[in-house]
């Protein structure tokens, strides 16, 4: 009988292994949810009531002194480059 070669015994491996992995992660999915679906038949989220939106604080303008400091930093950081 002759030796099998390298190569073949390298590419049986990899579908073994491959064969491995694919039936691992498909277990893990079905797994996944039907602990999924478990917990949620044990403990269910609670239903979100919705609250009314409060009015928005009326908006004001922005400060003029705070515009002249950020522009004078703009133009000062600008200078520096």
């Amino acid at each position: 009988m002759t030796e099998p070669s390298l190569v073949s015994q390298g590419l049986e491996l990899m579908v073994f292994g491959m064969g491995v992995v694919f039936v691992f992660l498909t277990m893990l999915v079905f797994v996944t949810s039907a602990m999924s679906k478990l917990v949620n038949k044990i403990a269910p989220e609670p239903e979100v009531v919705a609250t009314p939106a409060a009015p928005a604080a009326p908006t004001q303008g922005v400060d003029p002194v705070l515009l002249k400091v950020l522009a004078a930093a703009v133009k000062e950081h600008r200078a520096r480059q």
